[in-house]
């Protein structure tokens, strides 16, 4: 028999509260750990004091937005050298030059399927086996 799947621990930001919701539950049906955050900056302080493998980021919030957030990890490498960032958004098409030179290579967008989902954490499982 095969070992079980390492569990992985997502940070979903969206100023959304169902979004957020439904985005937790998949990550936890899919047998995964999900906190959220409601903001950029919420987002921000959370990844100074806990450690996640993933964050599913929106790129547009109130405070501090997806783009403010990935710039602020890329200035601040000690904070979470190792998140998967994947920002899910309607309005990625617009950001996607600057998220390109950010270094965001995964970008999904909304609405989300859930198979789309379960796909990123299988990639996700594949890029952290050691």
């Amino acid at each position: 028999m095969s070992e079980p799947a390492r569990q992985l621990s997502f940070l979903v930001v969206d100023d959304n509260e169902d979004i957020r919701d439904v985005f937790c539950r998949l990550v936890e049906r899919a047998g995964h750990k999900a906190a959220t955050a409601a903001d950029g900056q919420e987002a921000v302080d959370t990844l100074q004091v806990e450690t996640f493998d993933v964050m599913l980021l929106d790129l547009t919030m109130p405070r501090m937005n997806g783009v403010d957030v990935v710039r602020w990890l890329r200035s601040h490498p000690d904070v979470a050298p190792d998140l998967k960032i994947v920002v899910i958004s309607a309005w990625a098409g617009e950001h996607r030059a600057v998220l390109q030179e950010l270094g965001i290579v995964t970008v999904m967008q909304k609405p989300l399927r859930i198979q789309q989902l379960t796909d990123l954490i299988s990639e996700t499982l594949r890029d952290t086996e050691f």
